[in-house]
């Protein structure tokens, strides 16, 4: 099989190039979900159309999906903008691409709401879900590699947790200390404060952490979830012996998704550019968007903006720091020489047409550019 191609593309307008990763915008659940949830308004007009939460991590496509008369039940951490009591079995709910709870599906379920005409729960995740499931029939104790407040984790621990001991790492330090306990290096006691509200009920780090497979929120980095699977298995033989280890050990393959892979391996080929500084477009709280200014941010001044209008002139940008959770203005962000060179990409969650509005703000910042037609003729 030909190896993909996720070298970047050069738009070459005279005094600025953009760098364009192979690979970014809308993936196929994503898209899947914002259709389904327009068909959900187009064919219930006189009802209340609903969604759990955020459709997708970007604050320009759930905007569009208020202004057409869909209502949040509640924001992305779980806080309500609307009581259940208000839901009644007359009104549609549309579970977001993230999925949800076996909780909340029942509490809807039992409300008499019909839920799964308009689930946009992508395929990706449910894969993962399946893949925990087949770990719990195996008696094997589930890891999910995941941010713990993140909706899909949120989801993904919940039904992996009906099915088998689960517990949520969010990153290798987290592995790290959790393997202390596989060792008998810490005590329970420890365990209960130190990884409080990410472990299913009933959890007993000394018979639990015996046989364990490992599964992910989708859109962690890819390198990530595989050194953290690395790091278990190499515990789970130094504790067991390597003879032993399937016995211990649930090999899984990776579990994220395609678009997800295939946004960060293009990331991957941009850091080998040499341009002066990245932006990326997205919503703040997208977690695969984030990733991806995490890697930029290793090779170039890196811009996190959500919409084109944060290109306050070719002397300001405002853009967002999500180490600290806040937004930055930042003077004199373009280099001033004769040829500047800007990689621009985006997450999974962001529409092609929003990237598109970027370049062009962009491009008014600079003189004597050619057209996009002229430019665009070259392909």
């Amino acid at each position: 099989m030909r190896k993909q191609d996720f070298s970047p593309t050069l738009l070459d307008f005279g005094p600025v190039q953009f760098y364009l990763a192979r690979h970014f915008g809308f993936c196929y659940g994503v898209e899947n979900a914002i259709e389904i949830s327009y068909r959900a308004l187009e064919e219930n007009p006189e009802k209340n159309v609903y969604l759990l939460s955020q459709m997708i991590h970007n604050q320009e496509v759930n905007n569009d999906l208020l202004s057409r008369g869909i209502k949040f039940i509640m924001d992305t951490d779980g806080t309500h903008f609307l009581p259940w009591e208000n839901v009644n079995k007359e009104d549609i709910v549309i579970i977001p691409a993230f999925g949800t709870t076996l909780e909340i599906e029942k509490l809807l379920s039992d409300k008499g709401v019909e839920v799964q005409k308009y689930n946009t729960t992508c395929p990706f995740v449910e894969k993962v879900w399946n893949r925990a499931e087949k770990l719990g029939n195996e008696k094997y104790t589930i890891i999910i590699h995941g941010k713990p407040k993140h909706e899909e984790t949120k989801a993904t621990f919940s039904h992996s947790a009906s099915e088998s001991p689960s517990i949520i790492v969010q990153d290798m330090n987290d592995a790290i200390h959790l393997s202390k306990y596989i060792l008998g290096d810490k005590r329970k006691e420890e365990f209960l404060t130190e990884f409080e509200n990410r472990y299913s009920k009933g959890f007993d780090p000394e018979n639990d952490l015996k046989r364990i497979g490992v599964v992910n929120q989708t859109t962690m980095l890819a390198t990530e979830t595989q050194a953290i699977a690395d790091f278990f298995k190499h515990v789970m033989a130094s504790k067991f012996g390597e003879a032993n280890l399937k016995d211990h050990f649930a090999d899984t393959r990776d579990t994220l998704c395609y678009a997800t892979n295939d946004n960060q391996d293009a990331s991957y080929e941009l850091l080998k550019t040499d341009a002066d500084l990245a932006v990326v477009v997205g919503g703040y709280n997208s977690s695969n968007t984030s990733h991806i200014v995490e890697l930029c941010e290793h090779r170039f001044p890196t811009y996190f903006i959500n919409t084109e209008k944060e290109i306050l002139s070719k002397d300001e940008i405002q853009h967002f720091d999500f180490h600290e959770k806040k937004k930055k203005v930042t003077q004199k962000f373009l280099p001033q020489k004769d040829l500047v060179k800007i990689v621009l990409t985006s997450g999974a969650s962001c529409p092609d047409t929003l990237v598109d509005r970027v370049m062009m703000r962009l491009l008014e910042n600079f003189n004597k550019t050619k057209s996009v037609e002229e430019v665009l003729d070259l392909f």
